[in-house]
């Protein structure tokens, strides 16, 4: 595609993202208002008590959490993708927040509010950049053993960090979860009852709610009882410590430190790690969901609506979000048709704020962190740890070392951590590929690594299982060679490329310096079965010609090819005692006493040459010639020139037989390689009229010329 095309498709893509509210809302069908206002108060009746709670994890007053839920909620559907998927406020991104931002200011301050709204800002630009620049594919990169193991990391640091806020302690600090629990300890007997037994109360609720009412809102009912305890027994004047009224107003313009370049090189390493672990949390959430309803997603578009969704967050005084499983599936569940239920969800609760936000002053912050509790124990999938514990090492060791990185070291560093593992891990299998031997299966029908089963004496096949690329190809090359060095009667080499998707400039080089390492040795090198992309490039660079097309060969006739053309049948025959494939089941064992080395042949075009029209000519009007078959009497039996004899190699090798020198000599075999091994016996004697029937037997039948056949065959 030229660059004159290429530009405007990609800008009228941008374009497109961006104009996605109104595509959206000129095909919303009257039919869906109804599920989708149903749907959007159902998931209004969660999303209030998570904003409130997710807040104070973060360490921010309740009504960011609520302006933040309303503008994720109502953003991040008009501009997304899914249908279904709810963005706010998450336990991941209140973790994360809290964690970027409290070694720089204290937790609750104006400063600390402003830094929270430009680090939404910020991630918001970077995920906006992300889609605009059509990078969707990117949040494949993240492993899923990172997600689970931080997630159940993530889990598990709420629970200790909202056991101060649960038993009313102050003043634990601690720089990890280690040193957090230890806090906790010392100061155990500070710990108030009353709050305590209110946070304890609520976690037996939502418990028993999960288990004997699962459609109920329980996190807003434990909200309700639990506020309405606290104001009926006046409970905050015996000290248990309540969230304060919301003020009743909306989502203000915050002023954002957007000019203070030391903050934002502060918060741009928090900015990066968040911003990429909540597009991999929005593309896998959606992408749950779709498998359900059998939408189609667009990556980038969902990158555009998080990154918009984020800014808006960032700029109407509310803090980072992502997509959260659990409102995005109760949305599902609810029977929201369009992102519009999102958006409901997020107008519903900027009503109920409008109108009872005061309420909200009596709820016990010990009740919100039951709340957090029950919600951070759901979070780690015990199931999908045990899966990836029992499947590959490489896997395991990354989920647990994500997992203690999240414990132990600041949040931000964890999730890099986490991904840079992965992605060495990436590199370390892929930049080690598996270079194998292959043998037929017990049927003949494919070939297959066998360890245990024998090779064959003169062919290595090997299949190679990855991409060619700088990376891999010492390896590659290594364990050819290595091979080579341990056989060193497989003069030739089979390729199998079926498992190379790609190669680069370094693996052609490769490839080149195993055929000249190959050649130096006699032997040769031949390719099958590979993409046309890999051949494309191949013949590209040059390879193709270096190499030989007549060595690029088909899959399923690449062994019989080389059987019959390379291979030498001397070995075969008289030498190796294997028959390793199937074209060797016919051959006789080997009964000639002495091993018959297999040295370097002479071109066919270092003898004379007769082709098989010619001869049947001749052979009518000279009959003074001779034809000698040296092919093994079974295979004479079965076809063979009229007028020839046979005497097969094995009789040449052990003593030559008298024939005349003063006749013309036709050598006839299979093709043409046991015909030259004689030619070089009977020149070497002194023998002056000799020819080699051109291609053999294969080229006589091809010619449709006569064949006498033995009636014992």
């Amino acid at each position: 595609m030229s660059a004159s095309r290429f530009w405007p498709r990609r800008l009228s893509a941008q374009i497109g993202y961006i104009l996605r509210p109104w595509r959206l809302l000129r095909s919303y069908k009257r039919e869906d208002l109804r599920f989708d206002l149903t749907a959007g108060a159902t998931v209004t009746a969660v999303l209030l008590p998570q904003a409130i709670a997710l807040a104070l994890l973060a360490g921010l007053p309740p009504q960011m959490g609520v302006f933040g839920a309303i503008m994720g909620a109502a953003v991040g559907a008009l501009w997304g993708s899914s249908w279904h998927l709810h963005s706010g406020p998450t336990n991941t991104h209140s973790l994360l927040t809290a964690a970027v931002l409290t070694p720089l200011f204290v937790a609750g301050s104006p400063e600390y509010m402003a830094a929270a709204g430009l680090l939404a800002v910020m991630i918001g630009v970077f995920r906006l950049i992300g889609g605009l620049a059509r990078l969707g594919l990117l949040a494949n990169f993240i492993s899923d053993a990172v997600i689970v193991g931080f997630t159940a990391g993530a889990g598990a640091l709420i629970v200790i960090g909202q056991l101060p806020n649960l038993l009313k302690i102050q003043n634990v600090g601690g720089a990890n979860a280690l040193a957090s629990l230890q806090g906790i300890l010392i100061h155990a007997e500070e710990i108030h009852l009353l709050s305590a037994a209110l946070g304890v109360a609520v976690i037996l609720l939502l418990l028993g709610l999960q288990r004997w009412a699962k459609k109920a809102p329980a996190p807003l009912l434990a909200m309700i009882l639990s506020g309405g305890i606290v104001a009926l027994a006046g409970l905050d004047a015996q000290g248990v410590q309540v969230v304060g009224a919301i003020p009743a107003a909306l989502p203000t313009l915050a002023s954002l430190p957007f000019f203070d370049l030391a903050l934002i090189g502060n918060l741009s390493g928090g900015a990066l790690a968040i911003g990429a672990i909540g597009l991999v949390e929005a593309v896998s959430i959606a992408r749950a969901l779709s498998a359900q309803s059998g939408q189609r997603l667009d990556s980038n578009q969902e990158f555009v609506g998080q990154g918009v969704a984020n800014i808006a967050a960032g700029l109407f005084s509310g803090f980072p979000g992502s997509a959260s499983f659990n409102r995005s599936a109760m949305n599902y569940a609810a029977g929201a048709r369009t992102p519009l239920a999102a958006v409901f969800s997020g107008l519903i609760l900027l009503g109920v704020i409008l109108i009872l936000g005061p309420l909200v002053a009596y709820v016990p912050f010990a009740a919100l962190a039951g709340i957090l509790v029950v919600i951070a124990f759901r979070m780690v999938d015990y199931g999908e740890m045990a899966r990836i514990l029992r499947s590959t090492r490489g896997d395991a060791t990354i989920m647990v070392a994500t997992l203690l990185a999240t414990l132990f070291l600041p949040l931000q560093f964890a999730v890099l951590t986490g991904i840079l593992m992965a992605l060495a891990y990436y590199i370390l299998k892929t930049s080690t590929p598996q270079v194998l031997l292959m043998v037929p299966d017990a049927d003949y029908m494919h070939l297959e690594h066998r360890p245990d089963q024998p090779n064959c004496a003169q062919l290595a096949v090997m299949e190679i299982r990855g991409d060619l690329y700088f990376g891999a190809v010492n390896h590659v090359e290594e364990a050819i060679l290595a091979n080579a060095a341990s056989h060193p009667a497989q003069l030739d080499l089979l390729l199998r490329l079926n498992n190379v998707q790609q190669i680069d400039i370094s693996g052609v080089h490769m490839l080149e310096a195993v055929v000249r390492s190959y050649r130096e040795r006699g032997g040769d090198v031949f390719l099958s079965k590979a993409r046309p992309a890999v051949l494309a490039l191949m013949r590209s660079s040059g390879f193709a010609a270096f190499l030989g097309e007549d060595h690029l060969l088909a899959g399923d006739g690449a062994i019989p090819y080389l059987f019959y053309h390379v291979l030498d049948p001397v070995v075969c025959i008289y030498e190796c005692p294997l028959r390793v494939f199937a074209e060797c089941q016919n051959l006789p064992k080997p009964t000639y006493e002495h091993p018959i080395s297999r040295g370097p042949l002479p071109p066919l075009e270092a003898f004379n040459l007769i082709s098989p029209r010619a001869l049947y000519q001749d052979l009518k009007f000279k009959p003074e010639m001779l034809v000698i078959d040296v092919r093994e009497p079974r295979e004479f039996a079965h076809g063979h020139i009229p007028q020839a004899q046979n005497i097969p190699l094995p009789v040449f090798m052990r003593e030559l037989p008298p024939l005349p020198h003063n006749r013309t000599i036709v050598l006839v075999c299979r093709t043409s390689r046991r015909s030259r091994r004689v030619a070089q016996l009977l020149q070497a004697a002194g023998y002056p009229h000799l020819f080699i029937l051109e291609q053999g037997m294969v080229g006589w039948e091809t010619a449709h010329l006569l064949e006498a056949v033995d009636s014992f065959a």
